[in-house]
């Protein structure tokens, strides 16, 4: 392994404290930036919309994420015909940053248990918090 990858999961946690010490090198897919723009994007209310952005921020100048290319676009299509076999139904975003990590052989940190059995099941080592 070369390291770990943050799911999005583990970045908005309303207290990510409570999870114990996140690895120090960690990256995150740039997946996770859109994800946690939109949630700037949607915030229905001042205070959210300033929580939001200070935690985007401070995700950007904390994280260099990693790209979504053609070996995490091929990996991809692998792991969502697994998702399909299983008849499961699984988040585009969830899975680019399952094929993230799988691609940059990277152990994945994240809360949510459907992530976690999906990605198990196609052979990422996997911490689930």
């Amino acid at each position: 392994m070369s390291g770990d990858l943050l799911d999005t999961s583990i970045l908005v946690a309303p207290d990510p404290a409570s999870f114990g010490e996140l690895p120090a090198a960690a990256a995150i897919s740039v997946i996770t930036l859109g994800e946690l723009r939109a949630g700037v994007l949607l915030a229905r209310d001042e205070r959210t919309l300033a929580a939001r952005l200070t935690r985007f921020d401070a995700v950007r100048a904390a994280f260099s994420p990693l790209p979504v290319d053609e070996a995490v676009a091929e990996r991809y299509g692998e792991i969502l015909a697994l998702s399909r076999s299983q008849r499961g139904t699984a988040k585009a975003t969830d899975l680019l940053i399952i094929a993230t990590a799988a691609v940059h052989e990277r152990i994945l940190h994240t809360h949510d248990d459907r992530q976690a059995a999906l990605a198990h099941a196609a052979g990422i080592t996997v911490h689930a918090i």
